[in-house]
């Protein structure tokens, strides 16, 4: 079993399940994240013959202040992040360059945004986004990769990974 805390959230990966922190993978944070202003998502799993790339947006506590569209961040980090990949498998070291192969030789790729917002809006808290509309635009920003991408959140259980707030 894997844990991988991202800020505060808790995510446990089960034993079949290969899961590391992309974004601090020593050869993105030293070689791939410099080239052309690279982002990143923030988790690669591996499970059953699918890689998903799981990117993390926590709104519980904090509004949203970036300017662009969470559906055109999260397309671009998937395309960095599938080009980081490309990357790593010729010019990582070690156990990088090794998961990097393994995620790119998976039969699916499936994204999964993991999207926590305010339980009770009101005027002053309010939600960031319609999960569905959401779901609408990012299927339509990373359909080549995923026709069928994911809004979750810590209660969904169609991922194979579980969530706890903390």
């Amino acid at each position: 079993m894997t844990v991988i805390r991202e800020g505060r959230l808790e995510f446990t990966f089960p034993e079949d399940c290969t899961a590391s922190k992309y974004d601090d993978w020593a050869f993105y944070r030293n070689q791939f994240g410099n080239v052309a202003d690279s982002k990143a998502v923030d988790f690669l799993c591996i499970h059953d013959e699918c890689a998903w790339l799981v990117e993390v947006k926590d709104y519980r506590d904090h509004p949203r202040t970036k300017p662009s569209e969470i559906d055109a961040e999260v397309a671009k980090k998937v395309r960095d992040t599938l080009a980081g990949l490309a990357a790593a498998r010729a010019s990582a070291a070690g156990p990088e360059k090794v998961g990097a192969g393994r995620a790119l030789r998976q039969r699916r790729w499936r994204v999964a945004l993991h999207l926590e917002q305010v339980e009770r809006p009101s005027r002053l808290r309010r939600r960031v986004a319609d999960p569905a509309t959401l779901r609408t635009k990012l299927r339509k920003a990373v359909k080549a990769v995923d026709a069928h991408p994911m809004v979750v959140n810590s209660n969904s259980t169609r991922v194979p990974w579980t969530v706890r707030r903390l």
